[in-house]
C-alpha cells in the first residue's frame, strides 16, 4: 500500500512538472511571436530577414530607423514592463492572499502617477525628472501603506483597506492637478496616465531592464517562502519563516520593479491584476506562478498594444485596451467575492 501511494504521488508530481514546463514553453513561444510581430508591423511591413539583419547591426534602408529606433524600443519596453507588472502583481496577490491586493488597487501605482503628474503639471519637468519622481512616489506610497497597516501586528485586511483609501486620495490629487494644469501640459499628463509604449527610447529603458534582471531572481529565490506566507501568518511562523523579513524583501523587490515599469510606460491598467490569476490557472498547483505570471504579463501588454495600434481606425494606447479587458474581470471578481462573503 505504501509503495502504491508513493508511486501515485510521484506520478502526480511528474505530471504537474510536465504541465509546468509545457505551459512555460508555450508562453515563451507566444511572447516571441508577438515580439516578432511588433517588429514587423507598422506603416511598412518588413520581412523577418530584414528584421534579423537590423538586429545583427547591419544597415538596411528604411528598416534600420523604423525597426531599430522605433519598434525595437517599443517592444523592449512592453516586454520588461509587462514582465514587471505580472511578477509584482502576483507577489502581492499571493503574499496578501487576496486577488484585490495588487499594486493598482492598493495605491502603489497611484503614488507613482501622482508624483509624475505633479512634475508634469506643476514643475513642467523633463521626462527624466518625471521618471525619477514616479519611482520615489511609488516607494513612498508603499512605505506609508506598510507602516500604517502594521499597528500592534501586521494585518492583511488593514493593509488592503488603507491602500484602497490612499489610492482614492491620490486619484483625487491627480484629478485636482489636471484641473489646475495648463492646457498644453494636460495631453502629456493624460498620455502618461493612460499607460503607453509610445515614444520609448532604448537609452531610457536600461534602468528598468537592470532592475528587473536584478530583483526577479531575488523574488524567485523567495518563491517557496512566498508560498508558505499564503498559508497564513501563524502557519508560516510555525514553519520557521521570518515573516516580517521575508515580506519586507518581497515588497521592496516588487515595488522597485513596478515603480521602474510605471516610470517607463505609465500605469498600464490591470496587467498586475490579471497576470497572476491567469498564470495560476495555467500552471496549476505545486509550482510557483511567478515566472509564468511575468510571461503572461508580457503577452497581455504586447497583444494589447498590437490591438490598440492596428485593430481600429484610430490608434489607442495600450492602457486603454488593457482597461477594457480588465474592467469586466474586476467586476466579476467583486461579485464573486461578495457572494462568498469575502467582502
Amino acid at each position: 500500500m505504501m509503495n502504491e501511494a508513493m508511486n501515485l504521488i510521484m506520478v502526480g508530481r511528474t505530471k504537474r512538472r510536465r504541465r509546468f514546463i509545457l505551459v512555460n514553453v508555450i508562453l515563451v513561444i507566444i511572447a516571441l511571436a508577438l515580439c516578432c510581430t511588433m517588429l514587423m508591423l507598422g506603416n511598412t511591413i518588413y520581412p523577418v530577414q530584414d528584421i534579423l539583419r537590423v538586429l545583427l547591426g547591419e544597415e538596411v534602408k528604411g528598416a534600420t530607423f523604423a525597426v531599430g529606433s522605433i519598434r525595437l524600443p517599443r517592444m523592449v519596453a512592453g516586454v520588461f514592463a509587462g514582465f514587471a507588472f505580472g511578477v509584482a502583481g502576483t507577489v502581492f496577490q499571493t503574499m496578501l492572499r487576496n486577488p484585490l491586493a495588487n499594486p493598482n488597487v492598493i495605491g502603489i501605482t497611484a503614488g507613482s502617477s501622482a508624483a509624475a503628474v505633479f512634475c508634469i503639471i506643476v514643475l513642467q519637468a523633463s521626462s527624466t525628472v518625471v521618471s525619477i519622481a514616479s519611482i520615489f512616489g511609488g516607494l513612498a506610497t508603499v512605505i506609508i501603506i506598510y507602516l500604517l497597516s502594521r499597528g500592534s501586528s501586521f494585518s492583511i485586511g488593514r493593509l488592503i483597506l488603507i491602500g484602497i483609501g490612499i489610492q482614492a486620495m491620490l486619484s483625487a490629487v491627480i484629478s485636482y492637478l489636471l484641473l489646475i494644469g495648463q492646457l498644453y501640459d494636460i495631453p502629456t499628463a493624460m498620455r502618461w496616465l493612460s499607460g503607453s509604449l509610445n515614444g520609448a527610447k532604448m537609452e531610457n529603458l536600461y534602468p528598468l531592464i537592470v532592475t528587473v534582471l536584478i530583483f526577479t531572481p531575488v523574488i524567485v529565490a523567495l518563491g517557496k517562502r512566498l508560498d508558505v506566507l499564503e498559508l497564513g501568518e501563524q502557519a508560516a511562523t510555525s514553519l520557521g519563516i521570518h515573516t516580517d523579513k521575508t515580506r519586507l524583501l518581497l515588497i521592496i523587490s516588487s515595488v522597485l520593479i513596478i515603480a521602474l515599469a510605471t516610470a517607463t510606460t505609465g500605469p498600464i491598467a490591470f496587467i498586475a491584476f490579471l497576470a497572476g490569476p491567469i498564470a495560476k490557472r495555467l500552471v496549476g498547483a505545486g509550482f510557483s506562478p511567478i515566472i509564468p505570471a511575468g510571461l503572461v504579463g508580457i503577452i497581455l501588454v504586447l497583444a494589447s498594444d498590437l490591438i490598440g495600434q492596428f485593430a481600429f481606425v484610430a490608434r489607442y494606447p495600450v492602457g486603454v485596451v488593457t482597461g477594457i479587458i480588465g474592467a469586466p474581470y474586476l467586476l466579476y471578481l467583486l461579485i464573486r467575492m461578495n457572494r462568498k462573503g469575502d467582502l
